[in-house]
């Protein structure tokens, strides 16, 4: 007897349907086909034990089983159900009278209880949109799904109870998620905030710009000067995700497994931190079966390395496409999949290889060449890519004594949600676009024409500081978040000027 049942598989951050074929006939072996990988491979066991632990019995024929589309490599444990759920329709064990209407996904243990799966998010948005009208998953994976509507979700806690749903659903509530509601319950008080930040006021202001327009920062200065401080606190100034970005993030998440038990929706901006020891690989992403890296991980958020020399100058390297595209690309030679990668990169350096050139107070003990080598580390490519060069000094014992309360969180966040505003509106007709940092060269000539007296200081200003033509782009960027942030309709030479000192720490001035 031939019975088909239906599952999901992900690729990327978005699933494909998978039909469980599963056909008895005359013999007494098992067949697994479809390019399956070790762990499906490995399901007869777990299935055949759950089966024994639930009261159902394993039939005494010849079982086939095909993973349909069959010439797409499967991968995870999450068919176990599925063959498991087919297995006793084909043997006759129990008629199920709307099977065809069903995703079904989810781990089996030994004992028949159902372990968790990742992407399910992804999958709960493919069944929707090819038609399937209910999901049945894991009870830990229920709430991820039940973000989608449209689509009903049965929680599961084991084999038994899937078997339950699936002959008589209507006796099941299915889960209900009131998406908006859980987004805005999840959204907490930070509990760091900017004016924890003792002085720093011109860092606070650079941050501010790149919190405004979506900017890329990088900041130099020695140790203890609070570079990681002022990164951390980040998050705190960013516009709240959207409830699109908020699903879009939760489905990276999702996919890479990082949403914890009993997971719903990301609803704070991702800020990620890997150490320096990171491969290129676990940054971008990849592997046999391609997984999103930190910058996908970062998606919507935050990326931030921390001592930015100390990282591997091929994992720097790999970065730059991902910074112009905003997307990631990992090719096979049977698979291609994309991942989102729109992060706001934030990094940190000391000054040379002691940490202490150009300090107010300590002197540089480094050798002739050794900062130019130690900058060296960090090619030009990558340093046009960063939008905002900010040198961080160190803070006096006047302004860390002082009990004068700095400016909070909440307020600057205020004036960079007004600056996004304004861009939104500026680009609410462009796909894909919605801060200044996103602009490519014909929106950037569009919005960003400067008066004579604007042209002649940025065209004095490159050619002293030697800077390149993406450099040239940036500043114009940088500058018109500075209008916006300053509510002007046009650019300023003030606002140029102000955009044109955060690429004072190019190589050439730096080190000169």
């Amino acid at each position: 007897m031939l019975i088909k049942t239906y599952s999901s598989a992900v690729y990327g951050v978005d699933a494909s349907t998978i039909t469980v074929e599963i056909n008895i006939d005359q013999g007494v072996n098992f067949y697994l086909v479809g390019l399956p990988d070790s762990a499906i491979k490995e399901s007869q066991h777990r299935i055949v034990a759950a089966l024994k632990n639930n009261d159902f019995r394993w039939p005494g024929f010849r079982i086939t089983v095909n993973l349909a589309p069959a010439d797409i490599r499967k991968e995870g444990s999450a068919y176990d159900l599925p063959i498991a759920v087919g297995i006793l329709a084909a043997s006759d064990q129990v008629f199920f009278p709307d099977l065809d209407s069903f995703i079904i996904v989810g781990e089996l243990s030994l004992d028949g209880g159902l372990m968790p799966v990742n992407g399910v998010l992804a999958i709960a948005l493919q069944a929707k949109k090819d038609g399937y009208s209910a999901l049945v998953l894991p009870a830990v994976n229920a709430r991820e799904a039940a973000i989608v509507e449209g689509i009903e979700v049965y929680a599961a806690k084991d084999l038994k109870e899937t078997v339950e749903i699936l002959k008589n659903k209507k006796g099941f509530s299915p889960i209900k998620v009131d998406s908006s509601k859980e987004f805005k319950l999840h959204l907490e008080n930070p509990s760091i905030d900017f004016s924890e930040v003792k002085g720093q006021e011109n860092i606070k202001r650079a941050l501010e710009i790149a919190a405004a327009g979506g900017h890329n920062v990088l900041l130099i200065g020695p140790p203890g000067a609070g570079k990681t401080m002022l990164a951390k606190r980040m998050p705190t100034i960013l516009p709240p995700l959207s409830l699109s970005e908020a699903l879009e993030t939760t489905k990276v998440h999702s996919v890479a497994g990082k949403l914890g038990k009993n997971g719903s929706i990301v609803s704070q901006r991702p800020f990620r931190s890997p150490h320096h020891s990171i491969s290129d690989v676990a940054l971008v992403g990849g592997g046999s079966f391609p997984q999103p890296g930190e910058i996908s991980l970062a998606n919507n958020g935050i990326l931030f390395l921390d001592e930015l020399p100390e990282f591997k100058r091929t994992v720097l390297e790999v970065m730059r496409q991902p910074m112009e595209d905003r997307k990631v690309t990992v090719s096979r030679a049977r698979l291609s999949v994309d991942f989102p990668a729109s992060f706001m990169l934030v990094a940190s350096m000391n000054p040379c290889p002691c940490g202490y050139y150009n300090h107010p107070n300590k002197e540089c003990v480094c050798g002739p060449g050794m900062v130019q080598k130690y900058l060296n580390k960090i090619s030009g490519p990558l340093l046009d890519r960063i939008d905002l060069h900010v040198e961080v000094t160190p803070v006096g014992i006047e302004e860390i004594s002082s009990k004068q309360l700095a400016e909070k969180s909440v307020v600057i966040r205020e004036r960079v949600i007004k600056a996004r505003n304004i861009q939104n509106e500026r680009f609410a007709k462009l796909e894909g676009i919605h801060a200044n940092a996103q602009m490519e060269s014909k929106q950037l000539r569009q919005v960003c024409e400067l008066s004579k007296e604007g042209m002649d200081l940025l065209r004095a200003a490159i050619e002293k500081l030697n800077l390149s033509g993406r450099a040239y782009d940036r500043i114009l960027k940088v500058a018109r978040t500075i209008a916006d942030l300053d509510n002007s309709k046009d650019i300023e030479p003030n606002h140029l000027a102000e955009a044109v000192q955060y690429r004072s720490l190019d190589r050439e001035s730096w080190v000169n």
